[in-house]
């Protein structure tokens, strides 16, 4: 059964940072494209960054990011212990939300989230 367990969220600072963790069960996870989404109160939920399974995109890069992270998050994946990893600097109060990873291959599958508040 495929299982995503996301944890590392909290309360930050502005300017603070803060790295997620998402472990997945369930499937092959160094066969999938991965990505991160968040959810903030009263929006639909949206894109954060993605990485592919191997290779790389035409940008010739394997990670991808929305135009109000990028530069700031950084996505990464350790195929070995089956986890994807967002580490967020420079955080906003606008990057408040509850965050989610998502696999490519089975993307009608969530996970719980962990909620990221960005306040002083």
């Amino acid at each position: 059964q495929v299982h995503f367990v996301e944890s590392g969220g909290g309360l930050v600072k502005p300017g603070g940072s803060l790295r997620l963790s998402c472990v997945v069960s369930g499937f092959t996870f160094s066969t999938s494209g991965m990505s991160w989404h968040r959810q903030a109160p009263g929006k639909e939920r949206e894109f954060v960054a993605g990485i592919t399974s191997a290779g790389v995109l035409s940008t010739g890069k394997s990670t991808h990011y929305s135009d109000s992270v990028r530069g700031r998050f950084t996505v990464s994946r350790d195929n070995d212990k089956n986890t994807l990893y967002l580490q967020m600097n420079n955080l906003t109060p606008d990057d408040t939300a509850i965050y989610y990873c998502k696999s490519s291959r089975y993307s009608e599958y969530w996970g719980q989230g962990t909620q990221v508040t960005v306040s002083s």
